[in-house]
């Protein structure tokens, strides 16, 4: 049975036990979101482009924190946010209502997302006039789409639990959706990691960590 869990800063995860793992980590989910994938993914993206608009791939939808936390930055600064969530798994609306991550957003972005949230699994829904929302309910080897990508968060459970997401033939799917010049963010850094991440033509650097970690990986698309 999945339960609500709160972490150290204060804001709540979810803990699946069949995987023996929570969605975010016990040092901050909040703070690992902005951290690893909202600043040192969106952000860092955004620092280098003039952009006006943008595409986000999410690796583990889980609970759509991250989404969330990207949409609101992406309204905020007018961009238009193009976002899709690969989940073979979706959490049902009850268990996302019981997040509490309402209190970090604007009210109107949260009751949006929630009334949406089963439709975005069938079809991209506008969630204002700058984000849209796909959530694709599939395993990610199962993920097939024309589109590439400015940016991908990779944020499956950890390898010790999901081995098969990490290995060299999830990596290699995940990265033909990258566009040339687009950032691949993951809150891991393994060897086997950077190996995988530099042969399929990634400039790969180590970023500070979010809280309970000292680095995590942060790619560039080369060729």
């Amino acid at each position: 049975m999945l339960t609500i869990v709160k972490t150290a800063d204060g804001s709540n995860t979810i803990y699946n036990p069949q995987v023996g793992e929570n969605y975010h980590s016990k040092h901050g989910a909040l703070q690992e979101s902005r951290h690893v994938f909202v600043n040192s993914g969106l952000q860092y993206f955004l620092e280098g482009a003039n952009e006006v608009a943008v595409s986000i791939l999410e690796v583990g939808f889980g609970t759509g924190l991250n989404f969330l936390l990207s949409a609101d930055l992406c309204t905020n600064k007018e961009i238009k946010l193009d976002y899709t969530g690969i989940e073979a798994y979706p959490l049902n609306t009850e268990m996302i209502s019981e997040t509490g991550y309402d209190q970090y957003i604007p009210i109107a972005l949260w009751q949006k997302f929630i009334s949406s949230y089963i439709k975005a699994q069938d079809s991209p829904v506008p969630l204002n006039p700058y984000c849209r929302l796909r959530i694709a309910n599939c395993h990610l080897l199962d993920f097939q789409s024309e589109k590439q990508y400015d940016i991908i968060y990779f944020d499956a459970f950890a390898a010790a639990y999901q081995p098969e997401m990490w290995d060299e033939e999830a990596i290699g799917h995940t990265l033909r959706f990258l566009k040339p010049g687009g950032v691949f963010v993951t809150y891991a850094i393994t060897g086997n990691l950077k190996r995988a991440v530099k042969a399929l033509g990634c400039k790969v650097e180590k970023a500070p960590g979010a809280p309970g970690k000292r680095e995590m990986l942060r790619a560039v698309k080369i060729v």
